[in-house]
């Protein structure tokens, strides 16, 4: 069993309320025309017309050369984030995905990496965390390399 993990919500509101973003600046602040605007904390668009956040962010804990940073959206007002097993509709709206699998040290594990139309993209991802070496999986945009969520194994409660 997998998990779709967003942007913690500790993160989110830091943001949402004026912090710094990983490369040191406060968000900017624009209004959504409604596409491809996807928050990546409650894993849903952002809907027309409503304030978002444009920010550099880097889903890992330190700096390092694997550590990839990029843009991405957040809604500007507090949201709910997104916790459950099921594929949240944000992740259905692109034809295909680049996931690659990480190990605990926050490396990719060579070899994980693949471009995936989006019909298989969660079998693909739990084939490459049977990998020992795998901790967890990123979804990324394979147009634009941007990072959309996390998967991970959904560990019995």
């Amino acid at each position: 069993m997998t998990r779709i993990t967003a942007l913690p919500t500790k993160i989110t509101r830091h943001l949402q309320n004026g912090g710094q973003d990983a490369h040191g600046q406060p968000p900017e602040r624009a209004i959504s025309n409604g596409h491809g605007t996807p928050c990546r904390h409650c894993l849903q668009h952002i809907p027309k017309g409503a304030e978002m956040l444009i920010l550099a962010h880097r889903p890992f804990a330190e700096a390092q050369p694997y550590a990839e940073t990029g843009p991405i959206f957040l809604c500007a007002d507090h949201c709910m984030r997104h916790d459950s097993t099921e594929l949240p509709e944000v992740l259905t709206t692109s034809p295909d995905y680049l996931i690659k699998g990480y190990g605990a040290d926050d490396r990719i594990v060579y070899g994980t990496g693949i471009v995936i139309p989006q019909p298989e993209m969660m079998q693909q991802a739990k084939t490459i965390l049977t990998d020992e070496r795998v901790a967890y999986v990123h979804i990324r945009s394979a147009r634009n390399n941007c990072y959309q969520a996390r998967i991970d194994r959904d560990e019995p409660g």
